[in-house]
């Protein structure tokens, strides 16, 4: 690596709206963040998953595709 041109990498702790912190390495000292892998839905298993079937069928109906006309 060359010498000086690179920025100073130092412990920064994150802080998020939940209230959780931790500790990572970054060149800021401090970092605020909305969300965090203690209160996202897709982490803590709230997240439900929509129905991808009425998508299908809807795709279907709108460009006139019917399993019974392709056998």
């Amino acid at each position: 690596m060359k010498k000086d041109i690179h920025p100073e990498v130092k412990d920064c702790t994150v802080t998020c709206a939940c209230g959780n912190t931790f500790t990572c390495k970054s060149t800021k000292s401090e970092i605020n963040v909305e969300i965090c892998s203690e209160c996202h839905p897709f982490y803590t298993g709230k997240q439900s998953r929509a129905s991808r079937a009425g998508r299908v069928d809807k795709f279907n109906k709108k460009y006139g595709l019917n399993t019974k006309d392709a056998e």
